[in-house]
């Protein structure tokens, strides 16, 4: 069964989240791990929404890649972009603890923020449709 109340409670979190990455844009003075936390909470907590509001239990994981999975397999379209995030799942718990010491690129934080609001509006339109918010 559908849970629109639950979801839009996840979703309020997301929204949260993402605020809280488009004011971390400056690297100076916000580390990558901080950053990229955020980021993939954002994440998390939107698709955590919408397999809510389609009425999928969902497990207690912060992996990315199994949550699309579920949401997926119970016939979502997901939009383009959304798997393009999944590497996120790094930031949730093992960069969190640990020093960002990446020999790759920087994030590129204009276009990941771009990148989360994505998938946080998406999943809102969702959940407003849904909940006959619109």
């Amino acid at each position: 069964m559908s849970d629109p109340d639950h979801a839009r409670l996840l979703l309020e979190t997301a929204q949260k989240d993402l605020r809280a990455l488009e004011a971390m844009r400056d690297p100076s003075a916000f580390a990558e791990e901080i950053f990229g936390f955020h980021a993939q909470q954002a994440v998390e907590k939107a698709i955590k929404a919408w397999l809510s509001l389609a009425g999928l239990q969902y497990p207690r994981t912060h992996d990315l890649e199994a949550l699309l999975v579920l949401l997926e397999d119970s016939g979502a379209r997901l939009p383009e972009g959304f798997w393009e995030l999944i590497d996120l799942s790094d930031f949730a718990v093992q960069l969190r603890c640990e020093s960002y010491e990446y020999d790759e690129e920087p994030l590129d934080r204009p276009t990941l923020v771009r990148r989360v609001k994505s998938v946080v509006e998406r999943v809102g339109r969702e959940v407003h449709a849904t909940a006959g918010d619109e």
